[in-house]
């Protein structure tokens, strides 16, 4: 069985990176990764190789935060600043 390629997809080195494994999309960020979308297997070749690049990028990103020296218990949420607009129905 040969092994997985190398992922394209570097973990957290940019916030502009796509991976995109049948419905489901990876978007690389350097405080977040996000994933969406839905991914089905089915007994078939095809469904083999999304299995095992979905693998390669998850342990590539297991890995990335392996490495960090100063993990923190839970990363604190990105808020961006909030404007109060006058009700429009009110």
């Amino acid at each position: 069985m040969p092994a997985p390629a190398k992922s394209a997809f570097t973990p957290f080195a940019d916030d502009a990176a796509v991976q995109t494994l049948g419905d489901l999309t990876l978007e690389n960020g350097t405080t977040r990764i996000a994933l969406h979308g839905s991914l089905d297997f089915a007994r078939d070749r095809e469904s083999l190789e999304r299995a095992r690049a979905l693998t390669t990028t998850l342990t590539a990103i297991v890995t990335a935060l392996e490495d960090e020296a100063d993990l923190p218990e839970r990363a604190e949420e990105a808020r961006g600043a909030t404007t109060e607009v006058k009700n429009p129905f009110g």
